[in-house]
C-alpha cells in the first residue's frame, strides 16, 4: 500500500480518519477503564465486626484479606492500564491503515477523472470522461468537465475552421493583385519605377501566399487524423524535398549526407510531404554557407524515425523548445520565413500519432527528430 505524499488530499483524509478512529478508541478504552475500576469490590475498612469485637485473631485475618484484596486490585489496575496502552498503540496503527484504505476508496473516482483528463489534449478534445454511477458530487464534477470539454472542442473547431476559410478566401484578392501587377508591367514601355515596385510587390505577395498556405496546412493537421491515410515512404519524401532545394544547397555550398533506411509510415502523403519538406527547408534556410546537413533514419516494427542535424553556432535549448510554436524564431531573426515551419511539422506529426523533438547540439547546430508509427507493410525493398 503506497503512502500518500504530504500536503495531498489523500494525506489529509488519512490523518482525519486516523484521528477520528484513534479518538474513538481512546474514548472507548477510557470508558472501559472507568467502568472496570468502579465495578471492583470495595472492602470496608478493618474494624470491630458486629458480634466479634474482642476476637483479635479474626480481626487480623480480616485485615490480611483486605491487604490481599488491595494488592489484587492494584495488580488488576496495572494490567488493565498496560493492556489499554497496548490496545491504544494497536488502535493507532490500525486507524492509520483503515484511514488510508478509506481515503483511497473515497478518492478513487477523482484519480480516474484526473488520469483521463490528463490524457486529453487540444488534439483529442472529442474524448469524454463519461463517469457512471450514482448522481453524487463526483459525477456532477465529471459531467461539468465533460461540458467544458464540449465547449472547448466547439471553440477549437470554430477557430480552425475560421483560419482555413480566411486563408482560402484571401487567395482571391492576392491573385487579383498579382494579376494587376502583371498587367501594369506588361504595358508598352513601363516605367523603371513601376517594374521595381512590381518586383517588390511580387516578393511580398509570395510571402503572404506562403503564409496562407502554411495556415491551411496547419489547420488541416490540427483538425485530426487524416482521411487519406496510405503507406508513405519517408526516404522518397526526403529525396523529393532535397531535389526541390537543390539550387539553394548548391548556392550555399552545403554538404548533405543522407542515410535513410526503408522507413514506411501510414498517413496523408500531402501532409507528410509537407512535414519532410519543412524540416529540409529549415535545415537549408537556417544553415551557414559551407555548412553541412546530416539526414538519417531508423525503423522497427513499432515506429519509424527521421533525424535531421545541422551545424552552426551553439543554441540555447530554451529558445529551441519554443520553435515548435507558431511564429517563433531564434532570437527574433527575420530570414523570410513565416515562422510556421516547425509548428506545422509538430502538428502533422501529432495528427499521425507521432512526435517532434528539438535538441540544441552541444557542438553547435540543431537536431530535429521526428518519430512516427511504422506501417505494417513496407513499400520499399
Amino acid at each position: 500500500m503506497t503512502w500518500p505524499r504530504s500536503g495531498t488530499v489523500g494525506a489529509r483524509f488519512t490523518m482525519l480518519y486516523a484521528v477520528v478512529f484513534l479518538l474513538s478508541g481512546v474514548g472507548l478504552l477510557g470508558l472501559a477503564f472507568l467502568l472496570s475500576g468502579s465495578s471492583l469490590s470495595q472492602v470496608a475498612p478493618a474494624g470491630d465486626l458486629p458480634g466479634q469485637g474482642g476476637d483479635t485473631a479474626t480481626q487480623e485475618r480480616v485485615r490480611l484479606l483486605e491487604s490481599q484484596l488491595a494488592t489484587v486490585h492494584a495488580e488488576q489496575s496495572r494490567q488493565l492500564l498496560a493492556g489499554s496502552l497496548l490496545a491504544l498503540i494497536v488502535m493507532a496503527v490500525v486507524s492509520l491503515l483503515l484511514g488510508r484504505m478509506l481515503a483511497r476508496r473515497v478518492l478513487r473516482p477523482l484519480r480516474l477523472i484526473a488520469a483521463v483528463t490528463r490524457r486529453i489534449s487540444a488534439d483529442s478534445l472529442d474524448q469524454r470522461l463519461a463517469v457512471t454511477g450514482p448522481a453524487d458530487e463526483v459525477k456532477d464534477l465529471a459531467d461539468t468537465i465533460d461540458e467544458l470539454l464540449g465547449r472547448l472542442e466547439a471553440s477549437f473547431t470554430a477557430q480552425r475552421r475560421f483560419v482555413a476559410n480566411a486563408s482560402h478566401e484571401l487567395r482571391t484578392p492576392l491573385a487579383t493583385m498579382r494579376a494587376s501587377l502583371d498587367v501594369a508591367v506588361a504595358k508598352p514601355d513601363p516605367a523603371a519605377s513601376t517594374v521595381a515596385l512590381a518586383a517588390r510587390m511580387r516578393r511580398q505577395l509570395d510571402r503572404v501566399d506562403h503564409l496562407l498556405d502554411g495556415f491551411l496546412v496547419l489547420a488541416r493537421a490540427q483538425h485530426g487524423a487524416p482521411d487519406d491515410a496510405a503507406p508513405v515512404d519517408l526516404g522518397d519524401l526526403v529525396d523529393a524535398a532535397l531535389r526541390e532545394r537543390s539550387a539553394d544547397v548548391r548556392r550555399k555550398g552545403l554538404n548533405v549526407t543522407v542515410a535513410v533506411p526503408p522507413a514506411t509510415t501510414v498517413g496523408s502523403a500531402a501532409l507528410l510531404a509537407r512535414l519532410v519538406g519543412n524540416v529540409v527547408d529549415n535545415a537549408v534556410t537556417h544553415n551557414e554557407n559551407g555548412g553541412w546537413i546530416d539526414i538519417s533514419g531508423s525503423a522497427n516494427a513499432e515506429e519509424t524515425a527521421l533525424i535531421v542535424e545541422t551545424g552552426g553556432p551553439v543554441l540555447d535549448q530554451r529558445e529551441v523548445d519554443r520553435l515548435a510554436q507558431p511564429f517563433e524564431r531564434l532570437g527574433g531573426e527575420r530570414t523570410g520565413s513565416s515562422g510556421l515551419g516547425l509548428s506545422i511539422v509538430a502538428a502533422v506529426a501529432a495528427a499521425h500519432g507521432g512526435r517532434l523533438a528539438l535538441l540544441a547540439r552541444p557542438e553547435g547546430g540543431l537536431r530535429v527528430s521526428i518519430t512516427l508509427p511504422a506501417a505494417k507493410v513496407r513499400v520499399r525493398a
